[in-house]
């Protein structure tokens, strides 16, 4: 009895050295050296300070502002935000794309709140961009502009999502159609290895981008 016991804490004791020291400092080592911007999180950084990650959606809204221009709140409490036009928008989210968090809407395709949510999602998309782009109707407003993504941080969209938005960022940002649209495209992530899924647009990194032409 005695001798199982030794052999079964000397065991333990090895394998949480091996597995739970040795093993992630060393997993770690390789992935400092040999991919530094992943293994700490894929950063986006101006100036110096640490703005967002590519990996997250981000929310680029604005506070609502009275007439006084002082920040508005609700009956909460809590401050009042819009979507702000000069930024490309993230996908809807429950978490409000908050990197804190990762979680979808628990609600089936046949129930009237996923219904309800999805025209409201639907009419807030068409008021944001159809002063911007007068052709624009609801037909033409692609599914991920109006559902949740499954994390809730998703940073991709449709490219048919930036191109309709790209009209409003131009406008706002007083930029060329045409570099707007170079700038999607040079943001687009193609299929995994060519074949699973489709192209998508990152917001993280497409928005960085704006702020750093117009600097």
């Amino acid at each position: 009895m005695r001798r199982q016991l030794l052999t079964a804490v000397v065991a333990m004791l090895a394998f949480s050295v091996l597995l739970g020291l040795a093993y992630p400092l060393v997993v770690t080592g390789i992935a400092q050296v040999a991919f530094p911007h992943a293994a700490n999180g894929s950063q986006i950084t101006q100036d110096g300070k640490l703005v967002g990650s590519e990996l997250l959606g981000g929310d680029y809204s604005r506070p609502v502002l009275d007439a006084a221009g002082k920040p508005t709140e609700d009956s909460d409490g809590e401050p009042v935000t819009e979507p702000d036009p000069r930024y490309f928008q993230s996908r809807p989210s429950v978490t409000g794309n908050s990197g804190t968090a990762t979680y979808f809407a628990n609600r089936g395709p046949n129930q009237a709140a996923t219904r309800d949510l999805t025209r409201q999602h639907l009419q807030a998309f068409l008021e944001l961009n159809t002063p911007y782009d007068a052709g624009l109707m609801a037909k033409d407003v692609p599914v991920d502009a109006v559902t949740f993504s499954g994390s809730g941080v998703d940073p991709h969209i449709s490219q048919a999502n930036a191109r309709i938005q790209a009209h409003r960022v131009a406008a706002v940002r007083k930029l060329p159609l045409e570099q707007v649209d170079q700038l999607v495209d040079d943001h687009t992530d193609g299929r995994f290895l060519g074949v699973f899924g489709e192209p998508g647009v990152n917001v993280a990194t497409l928005n960085h981008a704006l702020d750093q032409e117009a600097r």
